[in-house]
């Protein structure tokens, strides 16, 4: 099984010099996690949700995107795209023949391998333990506590904690707006006189100018989380729910016990674990 076999070739890609709105409406619109950047056809970079999130007032492509970014061959096997997307925690490679860019394979493509490998094998291994918000809390709140605990995705639960919904970074893409405003920097000279004096005013110099960044809309949580959320039970297998995941196009699944409490997540970027050797399984991410 080849990184061939599963990658894809109609690849949506940015060009510098280029616009960080336009990345922005191509992530909404379409629902991807990151887009390739190129300069004159040649790969240069990565832009991906997280760039736009936590470079909020950004705008220039260059200083956006993570620049030289992991590629790989089109005959690897799909073993060693798992092995690179672990080791680097990304979601995505290039893929690269004879210096140019010919595809794309991603963690959901790993996925659907996984899926038609179907391994019975139970899901314990590759869960992982989480926390959730309360359906009330602010989205602005939601955002920087995704940035703070680098998870791609975070559970909610109404007030008597049955799980509700789940937020995931694309769903706080889509609940975003551009917001224009002026900004006041003070180049005075940094006298010690006192700043009543007339040699503090004569030196004190201000310029106003204007930015632009990203906001996510004032609304609670529950206003943007995905409310239809596929849930499986501890003792799920690997093959199922790869199968679901692919299926459903999400990149997690809650874990619930009998009594449908939530108490753990499946994230697709552990359960691409699956495909590493055995020794290597067990090297989890800290």
């Amino acid at each position: 099984m080849l990184v061939r076999d599963f990658m894809i070739t109609d690849v949506v890609c940015v060009e510098i010099p280029g616009n960080r709105d336009d990345v922005l409406r191509i992530l909404k619109r379409t629902g991807i996690s990151g887009v390739p950047v190129l300069k004159g056809g040649e790969l240069v970079g990565i832009i991906t949700r997280k760039d736009l999130l936590r470079k909020a007032e950004e705008t220039q492509l260059g200083l956006l995107m993570t620049p030289d970014p992991v590629v790989i061959r089109p005959d690897a096997p799909i073993q060693e795209a798992a092995q690179l997307m672990v080791r680097h925690n990304i979601r995505r490679l290039p893929v690269v023949e004879d210096g140019a860019m010919v595809g794309l394979i991603s963690v959901a493509d790993l996925i659907g391998a996984i899926a038609q490998i179907r391994p019975n094998l139970p899901i314990k291994d590759y869960i992982s333990k989480t926390y959730a918000l309360w359906e009330d809390t602010p989205l602005s709140l939601v955002g920087r506590i995704l940035e703070i605990s680098g998870y791609d995705a975070i559970p909610i639960l109404m007030e008597d904690g049955t799980l509700t919904g789940i937020i995931s970074e694309r769903d706080l893409i889509r609940n975003t707006r551009i917001e224009d405003g002026v900004e006041v920097s003070d180049f005075s000279n940094g006298t010690d006189d006192d700043e009543w004096t007339w040699e503090s005013i004569r030196d004190m110099h201000t310029i106003s100018y204007g930015i632009s960044r990203i906001q996510l809309l004032p609304i609670p949580v529950k206003n943007a989380m995905v409310k239809n959320v596929l849930a499986v039970p501890l003792n799920a297998e690997v093959g199922e729910c790869a199968l679901k995941m692919r299926r459903a196009r999400v990149d997690q699944i809650p874990v619930v016990n009998g009594n449908k409490r939530l108490i753990a997540m499946l994230f697709d970027r552990e359960l691409i674990r699956v495909l590493l050797p055995d020794q290597q399984q067990g090297l989890r991410k800290s």
